[in-house]
């Protein structure tokens, strides 16, 4: 697939993004031209809003269901629009819902085959698996836009397994959690995290990859594409390693030189 430009949607809220930096490492690795934008809710309206709202998941063991809003839950997302930083607690979404309402945003002279649409946001996409008959949280919905969640980034991807029984220990004991996250520090990603700005090129190359081949992610745990559910796997795939494998290197050289052709 031909891409002309990539258009990235920035999260206010995180400014770990870093999208100035982010805008030059894609350039400089699919050599297209990458252009930097709002965020996708910078004018969004009431509508947009009650949509949202909508879209939220209650119960995570059970396929979605349209949400009726409340005036409440409407006004929340509508406060969200001009700060996302003010959101309190999480919220889920159903990821194919919001990536829909998501795209009714593009501005349809933008909204070609041959651009694509990243959208960064705070708020928690999610799917749901029929295999374990539950959400999950997503950092990462494939479409075009397709949607970065940086609080999916944080808390899909599993701790360390110790971490979860050090948690519950504590709790059970009445005991402040602060030393368990503290033991931990370092071993996954928090909010906040400097390293949020390495990791989201890779969710980026994912999407990219994705819209370039329809597959995102590699197998192998040495590759940037490597799709991870455990933090561990996520830092040394995106970090420690951080490049892509030699397969996926032979792809994107390819590709890019096509692309060059065809522009």
């Amino acid at each position: 697939m031909r891409i002309s430009r990539i258009f990235l949607y920035d999260e206010p809220a995180v400014p770990q993004i870093n999208l100035e930096n982010l805008v030059t490492f894609l350039k400089r690795t699919f050599r297209v031209s990458v252009i930097r934008k709002e965020s996708i809710f910078a004018h969004a309206d009431r509508e947009t809003a009650r949509q949202l709202a909508a879209a939220r998941v209650f119960n995570y063991r059970t396929p979605f269901e349209m949400h009726t809003p409340t005036d409440e839950e409407i006004k929340i997302e509508m406060q969200s629009f001009s700060n996302s930083a003010s959101n309190d607690g999480i919220v889920l979404y159903d990821g194919f819902e919001f990536q829909k309402i998501i795209a009714g945003l593009v501005p349809e002279k933008e909204s070609t085959i041959d651009n694509l649409h990243v959208v960064f946001t705070n708020k928690l996409t999610c799917t749901f698996d029929y295999n374990d008959y539950r959400y999950h949280g997503r950092a990462l919905i494939c479409a075009n836009p397709s949607i970065i969640s940086t609080t999916g980034i944080v808390e899909a991807p599993a701790k360390p397994k110790d971490y979860y029984i050090d948690m519950m220990k504590n709790y059970t004991q009445g005991l402040n959690v602060d030393s368990v996250k503290e033991k931990y520090h370092g071993q996954y990603l928090d909010y906040a995290d400097e390293r949020l700005e390495t990791i989201v090129e890779g969710y980026c190359m994912q999407a990219i990859f994705y819209h370039i081949t329809g597959e995102p992610f590699c197998d192998l745990l040495n590759c940037r594409l490597h799709n991870a559910h455990w933090q561990r796997d996520l830092l040394y795939s995106q970090i420690e390693f951080g490049k892509i494998c030699s397969k996926h290197e032979d792809i994107l050289r390819r590709w890019t030189a096509l692309n060059d052709l065809n522009c």
